[in-house]
């Protein structure tokens, strides 16, 4: 395919609409035809195999194969490939018609991602879908405004809470957790991804205690709080799950929607007898990411998928926590969350973790007001017990919220203070990083 070919059919795609355009890196040897090479990966994603086939027709080809939009070099070498160079990377796009698959993820990511996966240094780094396609998606049901309208909390970043530990209690000893971090201001607890209807602790029986223990809280204090209980189970009880969840009295719900599969996320979003926020758990996505030159890019996992399947909330890694990962990653999950897509409502990001006071100003200031801090041990493990901890988040929050410095807060809060003692404060809430506007 020469220059002029590709420049023509980019102009052809654009001009025709209804393709899917992935993006991919790749890694080849010094020697190889990339051209050669990346038209091959369209023809075995869509209509080809490894030889001819009679029914191949002209036609079909031009119907259903994916174009080639677009290969660029990196670094762009203009006059000769140096000689220790054994490989060379590329960016290349592949268009993919959305007749093949239709609007639906198994069979999109089937297509784009499918066998391909498993040939060599290579990467699907995001998608990008024509209005039609997205037309046929409901996304998030509620979004960051509907989450709040139920919360009744318009402006201030939201709170999380993890119940620790992460499993092996009974519904009694989970109760009680849970009626503390409620107490100490939580918006919202979701069980542990590692929790769902074990025999020690039944999912009903559960949601009974925990919604007795809100609903005397708000009887009380006036304070609202959203439980997420744990449907994750084999795809065909999911919805059966969610129901008996719902018929207990649960007013949210989660899912591991990466090991259940991610369109058992959008049966619930887009089911109109489950109307109650759904949060995506991340549990699995590093099989998927963490390889810089194969899987799929984080913030499409976590970011644009989950979202288009129709998750209000998505938890995902901080980088300021237990677990590796870079602040630009996150912060494009986050733009891929919360920003305009169409007619989709914007997702809440929930960096989680081992989040705890201390990085509670710089994730604000990396995400903005909308956005949950997800935070487990900070709240079970503070030194003053559930309640305290977390009301040091809650005072963290208010604190980064209106622009006071986490030590200035800490001398008038006992809670925050006995935090920031017990786990200090990070340099990095002195520095103007990065921020999502508008």
């Amino acid at each position: 395919m020469s220059a002029l070919d590709m420049l023509a059919l980019q102009e052809q795609i654009e001009a025709e609409g209804g393709y899917v355009i992935a993006t991919y890196f790749l890694e080849a040897g010094a020697g190889v035809d990339i051209v050669k090479k990346i038209s091959a990966i369209a023809v075995e994603q869509t209509t080809g195999t490894w030889v001819p086939v009679p029914e191949e027709t002209p036609e079909v080809r031009e119907r259903h194969v994916a174009k080639v939009a677009g290969i660029y070099e990196v670094p762009a070498h203009e006059f000769e490939v140096p000689p220790d160079r054994a490989a060379r990377q590329f960016i290349f796009q592949l268009a993919y018609p959305a007749v093949n698959f239709g609007p639906q993820i198994p069979m999109l990511l089937s297509t784009v991602i499918g066998n391909i996966s498993m040939s060599g240094k290579l990467k699907l780094l995001d998608l990008k879908f024509p209005k039609d396609f997205l037309a046929s998606f409901q996304g998030p049901k509620f979004g960051t405004q509907g989450v709040r309208e139920l919360l009744g909390v318009q402006e201030r970043p939201l709170l999380n809470n993890m119940i620790k530990p992460c499993t092996g209690y009974t519904p009694e000893v989970g109760a009680k957790l849970f009626a503390r971090a409620v107490r100490g201001g939580v918006d919202i607890v979701k069980d542990d991804e590692l929790i769902a209807d074990p025999v020690f602790c039944p999912m009903e029986e559960r949601v009974r205690l925990y919604m007795a223990e809100a609903e005397r809280i708000y009887e009380e204090t006036g304070h609202k709080v959203l439980y997420t209980v744990n449907v994750t189970d084999r795809a065909d009880r999911v919805k059966e799950n969610a129901k008996r969840a719902l018929d207990a009295g649960a007013n949210a719900l989660m899912i591991n929607y990466l090991t259940v599969g991610i369109s058992a996320l959008q049966a619930l979003a887009e089911d109109p007898e489950i109307n109650v926020p759904i949060l995506a758990h991340l549990d699995f996505a590093g099989t998927m990411y963490e390889s810089p030159y194969s899987g799929l890019s984080s913030y499409l996992v976590l970011g644009k998928l989950a979202r288009l399947a129709g998750a209000d909330i998505v938890v995902y890694p901080s980088p300021f926590g237990k677990f590796p990962f870079l602040r630009e990653r996150y912060i494009q999950i986050a733009h891929h969350l919360l920003g305009k897509s169409l007619h989709l409502k914007p997702a809440f990001p929930m960096p989680g973790g081992g989040v705890m006071p201390a990085v509670v100003p710089v994730i604000i200031r990396d995400l903005g007001n909308d956005c949950i801090l997800g935070a487990g041990g900070a709240i079970h493990g503070h030194p003053m017990g559930p309640v305290a901890g977390a009301r040091a988040m809650r005072q963290a929050i208010d604190a980064a919220f209106q622009g006071i410095p986490l030590r200035e807060a800490a001398e008038s809060h006992p809670e925050l203070k006995s935090a920031v003692e017990a786990w200090g404060v990070l340099e990095e809430e002195k520095e103007a990083v990065f921020e999502i506007k508008g």
